[in-house]
Formats: C-alpha cells, structure tokens, sequence
C-alpha cells in the first residue's frame, strides 16, 4: 500500500534553487516517487511511497523556511501512481499568470467542509469551480459555474467578461486541493469583491469528510497521478487517461470507434496531425516491449 500526499505552502524562498537538488535527495534516497514545484512563493506537489517516506519527506518540508505549518492530504493507492521523481523550478507553483496576486497578502474566507452545503445553497450565492474543462467534464458540485478554461491562466479574462453576472452575490470558489482559490480569491479582492469564500483543503477533503449521502458533489474527482479520479472516501474513480490528449476516459469509452490506445479517444480524435500520431504509436510500441521485459517504461506515460 503506497501512501499518496496532495501539498502546497505559499512561503517566500529566496532562493529556490538552492532547494532543488536536496529535496531531490531526500525523495530518491526514501523511494518516493511524484513530482514537485519550487518557485519563490512557496511549494506545490503530490508525492507517493511508503509511510516512513512520506513522514521522512514532509518532515524535510516543513523544515524548509516558512514551512512549519505545511499541511497535506493523504490518500492510499495499491500501485504506485508515479513513475519517477522530479522536483522543478517554476515562475509560479500554480500559473495564473498575473503578476500581482500574492496570496501571502489576502485570501477569501475559508469554508469548512461540514459547512459548504450550507452555504452554497444560499440565493446570494454564486458557485464558481475554477479547474480546467476536462476537469469539471467528470465531476463538480451540483450548480456550479463551469468557466470553461483549459488552463488556470484563462480565469482572469474569464472573470472579466463575466463579472457583471456576479453583481451582487458572494462568490464561493473551489478546487481540487485548495491551492487555485488561494490566488483566485486573492484575485478577486483585488477586484473589489468583498465576499469571497473558499471550499477549504478542496473538493479532496470534501470527498473525505462529508458523508456520500449528504453530499452536494456530482460524478469523480481528476487527479494528476496514475488514479486519475477519486470519488467519496477518496476511493480509485472509474477513470483511465488518454495517453495522447492527457484527459480522463471512462473503461466503455475504449470500445468507441474513434479509440486507439495511446494514439486518440473521442474528444481528441483530429486534435493532432498523423506524424504526431505514429510517435504515439511509437511510444506505445515501446511501452509494450518495456512491458515484455519486466520494466517500466520511462517515457511520458502518466
């Protein structure tokens, strides 16, 4: 049983770099596998191994400058959902692209989960869920507003073309863990909107603490790793992903006519031209022998 921890801190590193090759370290050394972002304000990741190594890992963070009141949301998965490990240095932990949204300056109001029912069925109240489309495709709470962006850096125009449908509510936000409604809401206040909420710890920490029968959340949960949803309890969704456009897939949809493994599957199907389409043939060729030898592939398969 592999230990799975979801994390992000928002602390100023001066000097980010410098952190890189030591938490890369201590990661290889305890077996974890996953991926971190290291960027001047703070760091982001989902990382996965043993339970000595994820308590050997997050005490490492949280010696790291600013990091003592790290927190983490933990999940367990049979198989191990990463491949390998890579700690990388980003503008940003989370790209939205807008140079001033600084979420150490101001955050909306955290929502409890116990208390989000309550407070997204108010009338003056405006759902928002700020992941990507294939995101929310799968699953989101009952009325929210879908804003339809592919990337997080779209929120903003969004929210500029859109806000006048706003006018006079309170706008509650939410995410997968927590870390885009740190800078939206921070957005947002540097909007001039007052009332803004967030759902804290995200959708993962919903789906952990409020029972399936009281539920207001609709369908799975997409999560970057080899699960590729998660739905109440944190149990493995349905979902499998389109090794050639990255998005979630349901087991029947593999018997469509417009699914080849690893090449297409119904929403990218023409998306790419057909040199991209032979080295997706070529990779899964090689993901097979890899496979015949008793080895992982270490190309780009999850």
């Amino acid at each position: 049983m592999y230990t799975i921890a979801a994390l992000y801190h928002f602390t100023r590193f001066d000097n980010p770099a410098a952190l890189q090759a030591p938490l890369l370290e201590v990661a290889q050394r305890e077996g974890i596998s996953g991926s971190l972002l290291l960027a001047h304000e703070g760091i982001n990741g989902t990382i996965a191994g043993s339970r000595i190594g994820i308590d050997t890992i997050i005490a490492f963070i949280r010696a790291l400058p600013g990091c003592a009141e790290l927190s983490w949301k933990e999940s367990t998965a049979l198989d191990q959902p990463f491949g390998k490990m890579k700690v990388r240095l980003k503008k940003e932990i989370v790209t939205m692209g807008v140079p001033d949204v600084d979420p150490l300056a101001s955050v909306g109001h955290y929502v409890n989960p116990e208390d989000w029912n309550d407070l997204i069925a108010q009338d003056d109240v405006v759902v928002i869920d700020t992941r990507n489309d294939y995101e929310v495709a799968i699953g989101t709470f009952e009325g929210a507003v879908d804003p339809k962006t592919k990337t997080f850096r779209e929120f903003p125009a969004w929210w500029d073309k859109n806000k006048d449908r706003f006018h006079n509510k309170r706008v509650a936000m939410f995410c997968t863990g927590g870390i885009r409604c740190e800078k939206s809401t921070n957005f947002l206040i540097s909007q001039g909107i007052d009332d803004v909420y967030h759902l804290k710890g995200g959708i993962l920490q919903y789906l952990e603490d409020v029972p399936e029968d009281d539920s207001k959340w609709d369908g799975a949960c997409f999560v970057f790793d080899n699960r590729v949803s998660v739905e109440h309890g944190l149990s493995e969704g349905p979902h499998e992903l389109c090794h050639a456009c990255r998005r979630p897939i349901l087991p029947e949809d593999k018997s469509r006519p417009e699914y080849e493994d690893g090449v297409s599957c119904h929403q990218c199907l023409g998306e790419f031209d057909e040199g991209r389409r032979e080295r997706f043939r070529e990779r899964q060729k090689q993901m097979a022998l890899a496979r015949a030898r008793g080895e992982r592939h270490l190309g780009r398969e999850a």
